[in-house]
């Protein structure tokens, strides 16, 4: 389900990339948390050399199928503060719709073993707009009504100062880019259920929440389809 109806990446990610960090073809990225190799997939179009860092066992069993004829994608079975990769082995590190989840100061101190002297960190977010349409704004609603812990999950997701500590003693560059989605109904909720701050089935709230889900597509889709918009924020630099 993740994998089928979570939002991509724009290729413009990697264009910043290459621009702002001099990312080129022969370069080796370690992809930390990786799942089902959403982000992977951009940097193996590159041509890159990348390690899938996954402790997920069904994600990384998606990517490893999803990449099997390709070579340049190895499938590692760790986390971001034990990645079992080479000192000094990659020349970036990325992390897509993740880094929340990682204990920052043990990461931190395996991102700097393994990277390679003036390598980049690279941090992905696909952030949900909650305005701009009256669409937006009433979804925001409904995951703020049932979501089990939507805000503690958003507010981690490039806090600032957050990342401002990470990075420290150096500063970081963010930029944000578009990006969109358009789902009809099964794929909306398909998209809300793929969620983690959302209750299983069967836990309270569940049914209410489905309930408002079809109550707002009926009030605002257009030719059977809404438009689920995004922030792409990007947030890049070097470690001491």
């Amino acid at each position: 389900m993740y994998k089928r109806y979570r939002p991509g990446y724009p290729p413009a990610v990697v264009e910043l990339m290459k621009q702002k960090c001099g990312l080129s073809p022969d370069a080796m990225i370690a992809d930390v948390g990786s799942g089902t190799g959403g982000f992977s997939s951009l940097l193996l179009a590159n041509g890159n050399h990348v390690f899938g860092v996954e402790p997920n066992a069904r994600m990384r069993q998606v990517a490893e199928r999803r990449f099997e004829n390709c070579a340049r994608f190895v499938s590692v079975a760790a986390t971001a503060e034990s990645t079992r990769l080479t000192e000094h082995s990659v020349d970036f590190i990325t992390a897509a719709q993740s880094f929340h989840w990682f204990d920052r100061q043990s990461a931190r101190i395996e991102f700097a073993r393994i990277l390679k002297t003036g390598g980049w960190v690279v941090l992905v977010w696909n952030r949900t707009r909650t305005s701009g349409t009256p669409f937006l704004a009433a979804y925001h609603s409904l995951l703020r009504t049932y979501g089990t812990d939507y805000d503690i999950v958003r507010r981690g997701h490039g806090n600032q100062s957050m990342l401002e500590s990470f990075f420290s003693p150096h500063g970081i560059e963010v930029t944000v880019f578009d990006n969109r989605q358009l789902f009809d109904f099964d794929g909306l909720k398909g998209r809300l259920l793929s969620s983690s701050y959302t209750p299983e089935p069967g836990e309270s709230g569940f049914e209410g929440m489905l309930y408002e889900l079809g109550r707002i597509f009926q009030t605002y889709q257009v030719n059977g389809k809404v438009s689920f918009e995004y922030d792409t924020r990007v947030c890049y630099g070097r470690l001491s």
